[in-house]
């Protein structure tokens, strides 16, 4: 069970030579570690996001799709965790997404497929996870000291100086207990967020709430999708084989536990800041709820202290979730770079981990300093990678795994998922593109704001 598999053009060594799999996927934790892992990696200040989702949607339309998307996500995970589980059974464990999907569909291009997908998911997170962070210092700044002259890319310097530091934690087990504070964090924010956006709804100074759509039929049905590729880039993840292969073998059924977790915690953060931002703000809400309640001109619309500490829980998390994200990064380098006949602090193996796993933190601050889109890029990313990832694959691992019958209706569910999520998946990606494109005069290199 510990020998890994050989796919097709390529070899994947043995565990016990696979530093990537000794080092920094150990597989020690218990179920409720799995819930801290993936509630860090799906609840996070994205979730501030879903107002201005909202906006391209409408109310019932919002809801239904939160709602889908939430019941779509969990019946993935789910399935995707039963497929782990079957491998596993059968003598082959799999702990990473590229190994899964290549040795279930039979083909070394999925190999490729998955980890160009999930390497874009990841570096892009780590880079909005460093952008926010730099923002939310910004925002703090800027209200203490109104005149001064720091600048987003300062404060971007600052939080991958932190990031780099942070980075050194050697294992993703290891994180247990911070993507614990994560989950309590994530409470932290949204409550607050919430409350003060019921205080600006009912005070003397509530903005208007105009919740009409775009006025063309085109316009509407572009952000439309363009809503629809956010709300997957909220509930995606791309990293739960991974995740699950941070549990104690063996691992059946522990995660179905962990995924209850993530998604009780999902209900009530997503569809409260939902309801409550996009009631206040309609069709003027910002990508960044809290920005919308702290206007550009006029007073802020909440207490500064609630929407302060809100904010300083959001950058806490902020490193929880850079981190959670770079784990795909730092196994693949510990498995090209270590040596797992050598201790994992040993100076053969340290000196390798701070350099590389420096040089990525690096290179994600640089990028998002010099990239500030985080709107835009959210849409594009949850079209082109987090919908292929968690609404297309783990059906079809499934329905090549289990091979139900044409005539059950899970065959049938899952291929429904797949056409469905396809066709959203392409025209969300186009979409996203042309916003993009659109919104392209208002990007400048090094800006000292984040465009929506």
């Amino acid at each position: 069970m510990d020998e890994a598999q050989n796919y097709g053009p390529f070899q994947e060594i043995s565990r016990e030579e696979d530093a990537g799999a000794s080092f920094v996927l150990q597989s020690k934790g218990r179920w409720w570690h799995a819930g801290f892992h993936l509630t860090t990696a799906i609840v996070g200040p994205t979730l501030l996001t879903l107002p201005y989702a909202f906006r391209g949607l409408g109310w019932v339309a919002g809801f239904i799709c939160l709602t889908a998307m939430g019941a779509v996500t969990f019946y993935s995970y789910y399935l995707m965790s039963l497929v782990l589980d079957h491998c596993e059974k059968a003598g082959r464990r799999h702990i990473r997404f590229r190994e899964l999907a290549a040795d279930v569909l039979g083909s070394g291009w999925m190999f490729y497929f998955v980890i160009l997908i999930q390497t874009a998911i990841n570096t892009g997170i780590s880079i909005g996870a460093i952008l926010l962070a730099g923002e939310c210092l910004k925002i703090m700044y800027s209200n203490l000291s109104p005149d001064g002259s720091l600048k987003l890319y300062h404060f971007i310097a600052m939080v991958t100086a932190v990031m780099i530091l942070l980075s050194q934690f050697p294992t993703f087990h290891s994180l247990r207990h911070i993507n614990l504070g994560s989950l309590v964090l994530s409470f932290g924010y949204t409550f607050l967020v919430v409350g003060a956006c019921i205080n600006a709804g009912t005070s003397e100074n509530a903005p208007p709430k105009d919740y009409s759509l775009e006025s063309s039929e085109s316009s509407k049905l572009f952000s439309a999708f363009t809503s629809i590729s956010i709300i997957a880039a909220i509930f995606g993840n791309g990293i739960l084989p991974e995740i699950q292969a941070t549990l104690a073998p063996p691992a059946t059924g522990k995660m179905v536990k962990g995924l209850i977790m993530c998604y009780t915690v999902i209900f009530f953060t997503f569809y409260s800041a939902a309801v409550s931002g996009y009631w206040v703000f309609g069709n003027k809400s910002n990508s960044n709820i809290i920005k919308s309640l702290m206007p550009d001109e006029g007073p802020p619309l909440a207490p500064v202290w609630v929407l302060g500490l809100a904010i300083v829980f959001v950058l806490l998390q902020l490193f929880a979730i850079g981190l959670v994200y770079s784990q795909v990064a730092y196994e693949i380098m510990e498995k090209k770079s270590a040596d797992v006949r050598q201790g994992i602090f040993s100076k053969r193996n340290l000196i390798p981990r701070i350099i590389l796993r420096s040089l990525y933190v690096i290179f994600c601050g640089f990028i998002a300093a010099m990239l500030p889109f985080f709107g835009d890029i959210s849409a594009v990313v949850g079209a082109i990678g987090f919908i292929p990832l968690d609404f297309v694959l783990p059906m079809l691992l499934y329905n090549m795994t289990y091979k139900p019958t044409k005539s059950s209706s899970i065959y049938w569910i899952n291929n429904c998922i797949i056409v469905v999520f396809t066709i959203a998946g392409l025209m969300g990606a186009f979409s996203s593109v042309r916003k993009l494109v659109i919104d392209a005069k208002e990007f400048k290199i090094f800006s000292d704001d984040v465009v929506d």
